[in-house]
């Protein structure tokens, strides 16, 4: 097993078992930090070697997908799970967003094991964030004059992981090769090892969440783990469209698959303040999260190829 799983499976097992072993908070701030930084960074350097405007019906295509999946999502909240409006919209947008963390992790997977995949894949991720955000508030509120549009915009575009990849893809862009070479082994060869400290404090963090199942049942639990399978067979089929790489097929159903635990949830604080935000970070955080970790990726690779896909 990849030791990066390990370590998630450690921060895990400690929660459930109570240890004291919780990282300081600056800490996970400054993990973050890089984690964002190097995702940015890694798909910045890539996308200078190819023109930009041929990337556009990627983009296009990846920000319907966003649209389209918490439509779907939200109904199978409402109606079979019988969640307030307000707490379906919450959770369907978690589920048409994206989660930063399950995607390094994707990347991991396929660095470790050798596999090729589309270098503009951080962009894609950085597109995946915004559409599930205003789509989950139109669904809670409808176009309300009420809503604070200007918060909500200034959340979404300001916060701290848009920033962070944007930031990085543009300095991976525009910075000279040569420069970029000297910081290499800081933001580069260490990547796995800030990843694998940032899956201990999210086993930690998910141990937590799962406590919330006793409350909430088995609603949740399916849910948690039926969408993102439902999601992935949407982001495979997609990557087919668009003839990607069976590597790059396995991380868009990678990315559809996972939900957000950063953007979204500050989104919706601001914009939907009504919305239980423990039901949200319980489904995305507590089941869909280590499902992906665990289980999900190496599924949707497997799922990637069996594709009739011409890529590499």
């Amino acid at each position: 097993m990849d030791p990066i799983i390990l370590f998630f499976l450690l921060g895990l097992i400690a929660g459930l078992l109570r240890a004291d072993l919780r990282l300081p908070g600056s800490i996970y701030e400054f993990v973050s930090m890089l984690l964002l930084i190097s995702i940015g960074l890694k798909g910045g350097v890539e996308l200078a070697s190819q023109p930009f405007l041929n990337l556009l019906p990627d983009m296009l295509a990846v920000v319907l997908m966003g649209i389209a999946l918490p439509l779907v999502a939200f109904p199978v909240l409402l109606k079979l799970g019988g969640f307030r409006r307000a707490d379906a919209a919450s959770i369907a947008a978690h589920y048409g967003s994206v989660s930063v963390g399950t995607f390094a992790v994707g990347v991991a997977w396929m660095v470790t094991r050798d596999i090729f995949y589309e270098s503009h894949l951080p962009l894609l991720l950085v597109m995946l964030e915004i559409p599930a955000i205003l789509v989950g508030i139109i669904l809670a509120r409808g176009m309300s004059k009420g809503t604070a549009w200007g918060d909500v915009s200034r959340e979404i575009l300001l916060g701290k992981s848009i920033v962070l990849l944007v930031g990085g893809l543009l300095i991976g862009w525009l910075a000279d090769p040569a420069g970029m070479a000297s910081i290499e082994p800081f933001f580069f060869d260490l990547f796995k090892g800030i990843l694998a400290v940032f899956l201990l404090e999210m086993g930690l963090i998910a141990a937590v969440q799962v406590g919330a199942l006793r409350k909430y049942g088995l609603f949740l639990v399916a849910f948690g783990i039926l969408m993102p399978l439902f999601s992935a067979l949407i982001g495979a089929g997609l990557g087919w469209l668009l003839d990607f790489s069976v590597g790059g097929t396995a991380l868009l159903a990678t990315l559809a698959a996972s939900a957000s635990y950063i953007a979204v949830p500050a989104a919706m604080r601001i914009s939907v303040p009504e919305a239980n935000p423990t039901l949200s970070l319980t489904a995305s955080l507590g089941i869909t999260f280590p499902f992906n970790v665990l289980i999900g990726i190496p599924l949707y690779y497997e799922l990637a190829q069996r594709m009739p896909i011409a890529g590499p």
